[in-house]
C-alpha cells in the first residue's frame, strides 16, 4: 500500500514535485488528504481516465 501521509509531507518539503494517483488508489489518498494539516495547498489536476495529479501550491492555503 502507497504511503500516501509520506508523500504529503515530502511534497510540501519539496523533496517531491509531484503526487500520482490512480483512480483505483483514489480512496486511500483522500483518507491520507483529510488528515493532512495543510490540505488546501494541495492542489489536484484530473486527468483522462481518472488519474490525477497533485502539487504543492504555497499560495492555495492562503485564500
Amino acid at each position: 500500500m502507497t504511503d500516501y501521509k509520506t508523500q504529503l509531507t515530502e511534497l510540501e518539503a519539496g523533496k517531491r514535485k509531484l503526487i500520482e494517483v490512480s483512480k483505483d488508489d483514489f480512496y486511500a489518498f483522500r483518507t491520507a488528504w483529510l488528515d493532512y494539516p495543510r490540505r488546501k495547498s494541495i492542489v489536484g489536476e484530473a486527468h483522462r481516465g481518472g488519474n490525477i495529479t497533485y502539487h504543492y501550491d504555497r499560495t492555495a492555503g492562503q485564500k
